[in-house]
């Protein structure tokens, strides 16, 4: 029986790509820790790494699991909002980019969780 509902489970990109997330933000933040010496290069990077880390925790978490459409989308624009979010403060203290794409990403989580929430009340 296991082993049957083992093989019906299909491999999940998004929990796949969280574990990515995850693991990127806690060298994220240990550069921010002992590699950075600016203070609010390093504010930057521990809140890139925190909203990169929790997003991954949930992308992995459920990711797997059997949502609805607008809950597996859901999750997608928390993916992307997570990747315009923390990959803008990211590179603005790794690469000098303008953290332009921060405000549109963090609308972006936003939304994300606002669909999340209305997957709930379609289940």
């Amino acid at each position: 029986m296991l082993g049957v509902e083992r093989r019906a489970r299909k491999p999940s990109l998004l929990a796949f790509l969280g574990g990515l997330l995850a693991a990127a933000a806690i060298g994220a933040s240990a550069y921010a820790s002992h590699g950075v010496s600016e203070p609010l290069a390093q504010s930057h990077l521990n809140t890139a790494a925190l909203y990169a880390f929790g997003h991954g925790v949930v992308l992995v978490g459920l990711g797997a699991s059997n949502l609805n459409v607008l809950g597996r989308g859901a999750l997608y624009v928390l993916l992307i909002g997570t990747l315009l979010f923390s990959g803008s403060l990211a590179g603005n203290v790794l690469a000098h980019w303008p953290t332009t794409l921060a405000p549109a990403g963090g609308m972006t989580l936003m939304g994300g969780w606002v669909l999340l929430a209305l997957s709930a009340l379609r289940r």
